[in-house]
């Protein structure tokens, strides 16, 4: 099946709808924008985590039908992929821990593994899950059709890190740290395009380096710290960095196919921005 990577401003359009939708409003209410009980909106607060994945599975089948959605769902259970793969997903929040561990051997005293409670961790499981089937099952293969990975990273990072907006704003996040974030998430979005390509378009590790994140979430230091979030931004960049110097593999196949003049232009956009 050939997919037209044009169908991929309905699908954020879609998911910002539902997520924005579901969670503005109970973020209003949680920072006394608006009158209520920001308990009563949880439930649909929820439900507007799932926009990405909902997103993906309503314009995939518009595209394809049925065939098409279990064709995107299939890559969750990719699993067979070179074991380096799944240390690269858990590296980030190991090099996280080792940063804040030098930083308390400097002066700081604070954890160094912001690590969930058994809910957090399951929570984190759906998360990663529902969130990267829509991003990078979905939405990557068809941003790279037409900017290439280093382009489609940057714009995948710039709506990724749109999208948790009102999460943000109900949580308390300071807008002053929006540089901060941007860092974070595009050095995050440039990590997980190499792994997605890397192995061959599998969801199930972009999805496990995603949930590495929430294992050592350096949000949760928020709003009484912001050294270990900077910390985590750094270590993204890094990495991020490390991935545009040309240390990436050759993009095996992920199940996305284009027509061949379409091939040749995403082969010329790698080859001018050095990730083959």
């Amino acid at each position: 099946m050939t997919s037209s990577p044009r169908r991929v401003a309905p699908f954020f359009l879609l998911a910002f709808t539902i997520t924005w939708g579901t969670q503005l409003p109970g973020a209003l209410v949680q920072r006394g924008v608006l009158p209520g009980d920001a308990r009563h909106w949880l439930p649909l607060a929820g439900l507007g985590m799932f926009g990405p994945l909902m997103a993906a599975v309503v314009v995939t089948r518009r595209e394809g039908g049925m065939p098409a959605v279990r064709a995107l769902l299939v890559r969750v259970l990719r699993w067979r992929v070179h074991a380096k793969w799944y240390l690269v997903a858990l590296l980030p929040a190991a090099l996280l821990a080792l940063l804040l561990s030098l930083l308390n051997l400097v002066g700081r005293s604070g954890p160094v593994v912001y690590w969930p409670a058994l809910g957090g961790i399951v929570f984190g499981i759906v998360m990663s899950l529902v969130e990267e089937i829509g991003w990078r099952g979905f939405a990557l293969p068809r941003l790279q059709a037409r900017w290439g990975d280093i382009g489609a990273s940057g714009v995948l990072g710039t709506l990724w890190y749109l999208w948790h907006l009102p999460m943000f704003f109900a949580q308390g996040v300071a807008w002053n740290l929006v540089l901060v974030m941007l860092l974070y998430f595009w050095g995050a979005s440039l990590l997980l395009t190499w792994i997605y390509n890397g192995t061959g378009g599998s969801v199930l590790l972009v999805s496990v380096a995603h949930l590495a994140a929430h294992l050592n979430n350096s949000h949760r230091a928020l709003p009484e710290e912001i050294l270990p979030l900077v910390a985590h931004a750094v270590v993204y960049a890094a990495l991020g960095l490390f991935v545009l110097r040309g240390q990436s593999v050759r993009p095996k196949s992920s199940g996305f196919t284009l027509p061949p003049d379409r091939e040749r232009q995403v082969l010329q956009a790698r080859h001018r921005n050095h990730i083959l």
